[in-house]
């Protein structure tokens, strides 16, 4: 994986998860058993048992693993695994800019951004899908053609809560089934994922940024996609909801000449890097 800060300092990484996929999913018989892995009554069975309270002895070996600082985290006893992995952070490590034109990331990852056109296939490694069959819905599609498409992986050292980009009137959610694959762009090389993942998402009339639609995308093992809101007056910042455990991702699509997201996103996009971010720091600008 190819990865830039803020700050243009590039980091080049493969982890052992990202070997582990690399392998299962270059192999034909290993991604015929995880189809069956990944299937719903499989990943409901494994959603249960992180729910346990035996599931907390995973939880310090995958601190060390991954470098969690805990001391970023609100104190608190976890009664199962995926307690722990929906633990809140401290409000001081993730303030939210509210300056009314600035465009914030909804979540912490790793982002890219690409223009948008309704029969343009969109690539993130080898994989390619459409704002149409993203949506399941053409009509809407066509409103952001000209726009923009911003998508921010998450990786499981990443806080997996979400938030509202901006003061808006949310319409209600839209759930689109889907096989739960785990998002990792490894796997990619070989399954669409926004043709096989879960994914829920929501138009939002916003007061700064006209019309975006707000989209998670489920995982392997990932029970839910558990957002709090139908219908709703939602504010900047104000948490829409969580991931439970697995890699997942969340998308902004935002229509033309709304919003003209960082140069460094661009740039870093273009020559095949994904930018880190952090949840409600500034990713661009309205145009209005």
């Amino acid at each position: 994986m190819k990865y830039r800060d803020r700050n243009g300092n590039s980091v080049s990484t493969t982890t052992k998860q990202d070997k582990t996929l690399e392998f299962i999913y270059s192999k034909a018989p290993m991604r015929m058993l995880l189809r069956v892995l990944a299937g719903p009554s499989v990943s409901k069975i494994a959603g249960k048992f992180l729910d346990t309270w035996p599931s907390t002895f995973l939880i310090d070996s995958f601190v060390k693993k991954n470098n969690i600082q805990m001391k970023d985290y609100e104190r608190k006893r976890y009664r199962s695994y995926n307690e722990f992995f929906t633990r809140k952070i401290k409000k001081s490590k993730r303030p939210i800019d509210k300056t009314p034109s600035t465009l914030i990331a909804p979540c912490d990852g790793k982002a890219t951004a690409y223009p948008i056109t309704l029969d343009a296939k969109f690539k993130i490694k080898n994989s390619y899908y459409t704002i149409e069959s993203m949506l399941r819905n053409r009509e809407l599609a066509k409103q952001f053609v000209g726009g923009t498409c911003v998508i921010l992986r998450l990786t499981v050292d990443n806080y997996h809560r979400y938030c509202y980009v901006d003061d808006a009137f949310k319409e209600r959610n839209h759930f689109i089934n889907g096989k739960l694959y785990t998002v990792n762009p490894v796997i990619l090389d070989h399954v669409n994922i926004y043709k096989e993942n879960s994914r829920s998402y929501c138009v939002m009339n916003t007061k700064n940024f006209g019309k975006v639609v707000q989209m998670e995308v489920g995982a392997l093992m990932v029970g839910k996609i558990n957002n709090y809101h139908r219908q709703a007056v939602v504010k900047r910042g104000q948490e829409k909801g969580k991931f439970e455990f697995g890699g997942s991702t969340c998308v902004l699509l935002l229509q033309r000449d709304a919003v003209g997201i960082d140069e460094d996103i661009l740039k870093n996009t273009r020559e095949g890097y994904e930018t880190v971010i952090k949840m409600g720091e500034q990713i661009g600008k309205a145009l209005f």
